[in-house]
């Protein structure tokens, strides 16, 4: 297969939709020779920070000089910025050789293998073939049942827990934080930032179960210039630095600062030239820091909000934490199999709406400021739409 005909293959393995369990990525990973074997791996799991925190990771550990794959999840408007050695995206020629491997692997499998399994194990196959010292893995959903999670940590990294996911996860935050925690191995120290309370109890009582030493960061980074925006960026930088000590691969403060400067993660907070901003939050959780965010930024300032979600999503919690920074809001789909028609957010809007058939149409109507919220998915849309890569 070529780049095009690889991703057409991999694309068709959607609708196998989520399937929780570590059987078909091991099973995936020994028909490659267990690429994942005898590598130093930083695993995080959590449900915000948790993106922020591996991109500082690798860019720490990049200014140290050492070799690094890191795997993050979802992609904003190109496939191959999941899978990255030295910062660099993964060739499409290597996509295509690692996609038909793994197709001729599974080509006789009952239970074919899900789009993110496929894509985990990519991303280990390549981390090997490039010789990678050090690999940084974000969960992509939970986190026992999780694709990252056939591996076994150098140390395991826990960003803060809120409910998401939760037909998936679990109903209640314990539940949850028993998904998060289940990335915890015996014997591998775990890095946790602070979390509520029912929260820690779970991770420590886990953490007591498996032998595993835990440490709380309970402080941020104010003395370090952290690239990416925001006073939350400092915390997960904290977590971050912590993680790297447990782990014994934390260079000296100079080369720790260097990479937090050079950091950069899309579409988190980015703003763009003519005052339009971009951030993934997804849930409500999220928003609060994004509105947090932008009271530092700009005061109170009110914008015109372009957003879209799933259908999964907690859509009228964020709603209701924008509302205050909303001057009129601009609802737009989002082209994937989950996401909600603009009229259904308009039905429970708390002020001014207006609805468009696309994002393009929303950014040509606000002529000016906006922010564009709600989603990856929706921010990796509007990116291809101002010719943005990420």
């Amino acid at each position: 297969m070529n780049f095009d005909e690889a991703l057409a293959w991999l694309d068709a393995t959607r609708p196998f939709g989520v399937k929780l369990g570590l059987e078909n990525i091991r099973r995936l990973l020994a028909g490659l020779g267990n690429p994942q074997e005898g590598r130093a791996i930083l695993h995080a799991a959590g449900t915000n920070g948790k993106g922020s925190v591996c991109a500082m990771l690798d860019a720490i550990l990049r200014a140290a000089g050492h070799r690094t794959g890191l795997y993050t999840s979802p992609h904003l408007v190109d496939f191959c910025e999941r899978i990255r050695v030295d910062g660099k995206k993964i060739p499409a020629d290597d996509v295509a050789a690692g996609l038909s491997e793994i197709r001729t692997v599974s080509a006789d499998w009952d239970h074919a293998p899900t789009y993110f399994e496929i894509t985990t194990a990519l991303a280990l196959w390549h981390f090997a073939r490039r010789d990678c010292g050090v690999i940084v893995l974000e969960t992509g959903m939970g986190g026992r049942l999780d694709a990252t999670n056939a591996i076994h940590p150098l140390v395991a990294i826990l960003t803060p827990v809120a409910a998401d996911h939760t037909e998936w996860l679990g109903e209640t935050l314990a539940e949850v934080a028993a998904e998060k925690a289940g990335i915890l191995k015996a014997g591998a120290p775990v890095v946790s930032a602070r979390q509520e309370p029912e929260v820690a109890a779970v991770i420590l009582a886990r953490a007591k179960e498996l032998g595993c030493s835990l440490q709380v960061v309970d402080s941020s980074v104010c003395s370090v210039e952290v690239a990416l925006r925001g006073a939350h960026q400092r915390s997960n930088a904290a977590l971050a630095i912590r993680a790297l000590e447990v782990a014994g691969l934390a260079p000296d403060a100079a080369v720790i600062a260097q990479g937090l400067r050079e950091v950069q993660w899309p579409g988190r907070f980015q703003a763009l030239p003519g005052g339009i901003v971009l951030d993934g939050a997804h849930n409500p959780h999220a928003i609060a820091q994004l509105v947090r965010n932008w009271r530092e930024a700009y005061g109170e300032r009110r914008t015109v909000v372009i957003f879209g979600a799933l259908a999964d999503k907690d859509y009228a919690g964020m709603m209701r934490e924008l509302a205050p920074l909303a001057a009129e809001f601009f609802f737009v789909p989002i082209r994937e199999e989950r996401g909600l028609d603009p009229e259904t957010l308009g039905a429970c809007c708390p002020g001014l709406y207006r609805t468009f058939d696309s994002v393009e149409s929303a950014l040509a109507a606000t002529d000016g400021p906006c922010l564009v919220t709600g989603s990856l998915y929706l921010v990796g849309a509007a990116m291809s739409a101002l010719g943005i890569e990420a």
